[in-house]
């Protein structure tokens, strides 16, 4: 499948005929903008038509799924695996600091005041803003190389008492498998 924009910049639907892309590229009326994947810059005025796109998002922790596809086939299929190293790294970065403050050097003081961040509303941990930021950048990477006209999201959260008793409500979520158990390990 070969991605292609028009003269504007403006993403065009995808071809499967590479053929005509090679006639393209070899006429000069297209060139190529990216090897990976392989997109194509239209050189010339085209009728800019496009079918309606739509991107689903499985917006997971560790895997972020992305499929963009028209009514009768799926145009692009993407599998991204997050970062799960970042509480490690902060952790890493915390002890060196705290081990230069003990070192047998002139004394540097922890700064607690400039720590304003914090203290910020909507502030959130730094391994929750990777996440946010890469789901965020996936969705933008495909908008670049498709006419996206729709975007959803699906969110995982389900109730599992549910599963077990479909007419739970109400009360019955507090009186449920495990009370009267001090926790979850004498209940098992």
């Amino acid at each position: 499948m070969v991605d292609g924009f028009d003269m504007d910049g403006k993403p065009l639907m995808p071809t499967q005929r590479h053929g005509k892309v090679r006639h393209l590229l070899n006429d000069k009326k297209a060139k190529v903008v990216k090897k990976n994947p392989f997109t194509i810059k239209l050189l010339y005025d085209s009728t800019r038509y496009t079918q309606p796109v739509t991107l689903g998002v499985d917006a997971g922790s560790k895997h972020i799924g992305l499929s963009a596809s028209t009514k009768d086939k799926e145009l692009l299929a993407w599998d991204i695996q997050n970062r799960t190293d970042i509480t490690e790294l902060i952790s890493i970065r915390r002890e060196t600091r705290r081990a230069r403050r003990n070192r047998k050097i002139r004394y540097r003081a922890p700064r607690f005041n400039n720590r304003v961040r914090t203290k910020h509303k909507g502030w959130h941990a730094p391994s929750v803003e990777h996440k946010i930021g890469t789901h965020l950048h996936c969705i933008q990477e495909v908008q670049k190389l498709l006419p996206v006209t729709r975007i959803v999201v699906e969110t995982a959260s389900f109730d599992t008492q549910k599963l077990k008793n479909p007419v739970i409500s109400g009360t019955g979520y507090q009186n449920g498998d495990q009370k009267g158990f001090w926790n979850v390990h004498e209940y098992v």
